[in-house]
């Protein structure tokens, strides 16, 4: 399995990932983009921008490059970093199918996405995400599973994952929404010819987030994988936007608020793998920072206090504009 690769390694900040959601499309829901990313948004540009991030991150110890068929051309923009490094051979490398981005390289698009986890979708965007990543593809999620996905219960799409299995790729699923949980223990219990379809989990978890991670501990004692996404709320976890709480933390510590919501998450004993969204190489280098972090039993329980309600959460999620 591909991700014993980062489970042996003696780096800290092998245990974060990058994704590049953030940069491989002009518009996304993180705050503070305008800032980040500037006006240049052309695809030359953010290609640039995701190589810069792909150098710093490689360099720093990272090992997990995180894309998917609905984040612009970032499987393309990944493509050609690991063309113009044909040595790096110990990189693990994750997409997603199941949404199509709709959005022309348009920040100002009124869709952006159009989700379909059918066998339809799976076989077209497999054959496009094997046209640019080839045999450097080692994980395909079906991307945000919901307990009422025809993902978890078409037969025919479970017999097409497991060919995928069968070729050396690992498949897993990702979530999204209040009912991660149930869609997580749903999952799990997905089989093919008696034995289990998924290997790897990949759900949000963060400060404010938390009710996944019961069903996170499920699927990491089954022995899956677990990614963990969104870990700074989409910027509600990073300054400026970060709570009070987070903010004195991060002045104890002597580091940024996005290193002590980071490390929330690292210290969980599931968490194999935690993503940083990095926009530009400063957030990178300051959200590794997070393993390091060493937060005490009086920060943990002032910063577990911030937790929301799952459905006030993903309504406040859901709410934020495409930068």
């Amino acid at each position: 399995m591909p991700f014993a690769r980062l489970a042996t390694a003696t780096t800290p900040t092998c245990h974060i990932g990058l994704g590049l959601a953030a940069v491989g499309r002009p518009g996304y829901i993180n705050l503070g983009r305008e800032e980040d990313l500037g006006t240049d948004r052309s695809v030359a540009a953010l290609r640039t921008r995701t190589h810069e991030l792909l150098d710093a991150a490689y360099a720093q110890g990272v090992r997990y490059f995180d894309v998917a068929r609905s984040y612009g051309r970032s499987e393309e923009f990944l493509a050609d970093w690991l063309t113009a490094h044909p040595g790096i051979d110990d990189v693990v490398i994750g997409s997603k199918w199941g949404y199509t981005y709709t959005a022309g390289w348009s920040a100002d698009a009124e869709t952006h996405e159009v989700k379909d986890h059918s066998v339809q979708t799976y076989d077209r965007q497999r054959a496009e995400t094997a046209g640019l990543l080839g045999d450097r593809l080692d994980l395909y999620q079906i991307h945000s599973v919901t307990p009422d996905s025809p993902a978890l219960t078409d037969k025919e799409l479970h017999a097409r994952l497991a060919e995928a299995a069968a070729t050396g790729i690992t498949v897993g699923f990702s979530t999204s929404g209040p009912a991660q949980a149930d869609a997580i223990r749903a999952a799990l219990a997905v089989t093919v010819d008696g034995e289990p379809l998924f290997r790897t989990v990949q759900s949000t978890y963060n400060a404010l987030e938390t009710s996944a991670g019961p069903a996170l501990a499920e699927a990491h004692d089954a022995g899956l994988t677990v990614i963990v996404k969104e870990g700074m709320a989409n910027g509600r976890l990073a300054a400026p936007h970060a709570p009070d709480v987070v903010r004195a933390v991060a002045e104890e510590t002597g580091l940024g608020c996005d290193a002590v919501a980071l490390a929330v998450v690292l210290r969980q004993p599931w968490a194999g793998v935690v993503l940083s969204g990095a926009a530009t190489v400063a957030q990178l280098a300051s959200n590794l920072h997070a393993a390091v972090v060493d937060l005490d039993a009086d920060q943990l329980t002032r910063l577990a206090t911030l937790a929301e309600e799952p459905r006030v959460y993903w309504e406040r999620r859901g709410s934020l504009p495409w930068h």
